[in-house]
């Protein structure tokens, strides 16, 4: 029998399914719950089990993990009589994983406090690639000693493993985050096209861009999708665009400005309005595009 803590996991979409299997691969025990039962056949053939409800996967659980689209889905499976809080064991450790509002973090802890369960957020970044490959940089917020019991299973998740502050720092990190990523995404779908209309070999100049100071992970990550417009979706429009009202609406809250990132986030908001919510955060070339007066 193993020492290592069972794990429950709920929300087994993009990110979520690679990741659980990666801890699947690490030697845990992983029990796994969500609305697909596609999702839930994989993790079952990559060597976890199965749920049939919230109750059931967390329930003999010591470390209950979520990762779901937002606050509302959050708030979802952890409240009510078939929720976290009220079915899993007191003493069990909650790591939410999804990308929510600070304040909905903070909120959850000190429900969680109530009954017993310890609550870290922790959400990642490096989209579904870096999921796959157990490379995330995970930015987490809650008590040292929780955070120091969860830091094996980061470390069978991701790369760069970061205790922040108090419950919401990890999602306020989160936000920056996302801010820095989405207006780096506009700068290289602006750049794409700028090279395109001068008549410029594109591969070659975004290679030689990359290894400048111009160069980061958005553009490696990212290359091929603006190369083959390729919009597959590893972080879905729809996600980012929540994740920017997150993080303005954040920044309005400690008055800060966003006069770029205010822009951006417009610029995703469009990019929705027009169909494009299920493509690729990189899809913002289209948007460009369109600008540039390309029928996109």
């Amino acid at each position: 029998m193993s020492n290592l803590p069972k794990i429950a996991w709920i929300g087994l979409g993009i990110m979520g399914s690679p990741m659980s299997e990666n801890l699947v691969k690490a030697g845990y025990q992983v029990t796994g719950y969500t609305l697909e039962k596609e999702k839930l056949d994989r993790l079952a053939a990559a060597g976890g089990t199965a749920a049939g409800s919230i109750a059931e996967a967390v329930r003999d659980a010591d470390v209950i993990i979520t990762m779901v689209p937002a606050s509302p889905q959050v708030e979802a499976i952890a409240y009510g009589p078939d929720g976290i809080l009220e079915n899993a064991r007191s003493g069990a450790l909650l790591i939410d994983m999804s990308s929510i509002t600070p304040q909905t973090s903070v909120d959850l802890a000190k429900a969680a406090k109530d009954k017993g369960v310890r609550v870290l957020d922790a959400p990642v970044s490096g989209g579904e690639a870096g999921a796959i490959e157990a490379v995330l940089s995970i930015m987490v917020g809650g008590e040292q000693a929780d955070f120091e019991q969860a830091k094996p299973i980061f470390e069978a998740l991701g790369k760069t493993i970061v205790l922040c502050g108090p419950h919401g720092s990890g999602q306020t990190v989160k936000a920056a985050n996302q801010l820095i990523v989405a207006v780096n995404i506009q700068a290289c779908a602006e750049a794409v096209v700028f090279l395109e209309k001068s008549g410029v070999d594109l591969k070659a100049a975004l290679d030689v861009l990359n290894g400048g100071l111009a160069g980061s992970t958005v553009l490696t990550r990212k290359k091929d999708n603006f190369l083959n417009r390729d919009f597959k979706p590893g972080f879905r429009i729809d996600l980012h665009h929540k994740d920017m009202g997150i993080v303005t609406d954040a920044a309005r809250n400690v008055g800060a400005a966003l006069p770029v990132g205010a822009v951006v986030a417009q610029l995703v908001a469009s990019l929705r309005a027009q169909g494009d919510g299920g493509l690729d955060h990189s899809a913002l070339l289209r948007a460009v595009e369109r600008l540039s007066g390309a029928q996109v």
